[in-house]
């Protein structure tokens, strides 16, 4: 993991921590949610996945609804 990636979690995981009320045992919780959070946040800002996404659903119609055979 590079230092910028532990440094955005740790601060998210210690922002959740002091939103709790600083509640003491519940650090690895904080640490998890928080690196879930900067991973999602991560895959999202790439812009090839987010076109992979978007044409990957073959068949499929922009409001989500399968296209019906004629």
């Amino acid at each position: 993991m590079d230092i910028e990636k532990h440094k955005r979690i740790e601060e998210r995981a210690y922002a959740f921590w002091e939103a709790e009320g600083q509640p003491h045992g519940r650090h690895d919780e904080h640490w998890h949610l928080a690196a879930r959070q900067v991973d999602a946040e991560e895959t999202a800002d790439i812009p090839e996945k987010r076109k992979e996404r978007r044409s990957s659903g073959r068949g499929v119609e922009k409001s989500g609804r399968k296209k019906l055979k004629k």
